[in-house]
């Protein structure tokens, strides 16, 4: 355990932040699966649905640094190669 105060503060910060970024992360993998979902299921609506969504989601995590605009950029390409596999 830290002695020193500043060590303390920055235990309390890295736990609180640790956990808003599990949050963001589970919101955005659960938005993922969705699109994945309806994409098996063959459901052009729900997918372009899900997919917009899903795209809000890892945006947002982005800002917020949870993943790198690589990475974001990334999924939300494979995810609407994902959908559009559907139209065509």
């Amino acid at each position: 355990m830290a002695n020193i105060k500043s060590a303390k503060k920055r235990i309390k910060v890295n736990t609180k932040k640790a956990l808003r970024n599990k949050i963001v992360k589970s919101r955005t993998k659960t938005a993922i699966k969705k699109v994945i979902i309806a994409s098996e299921a063959n459901n052009k609506e729900e997918a372009n649905i899900a997919l917009k969504n899903a795209i809000s989601c890892i945006d947002k995590a982005t800002t917020k640094g949870v993943f790198h605009k690589n990475n974001a950029s990334r999924k939300k390409s494979r995810l609407t190669k994902l959908v559009n596999k559907i139209s065509a």
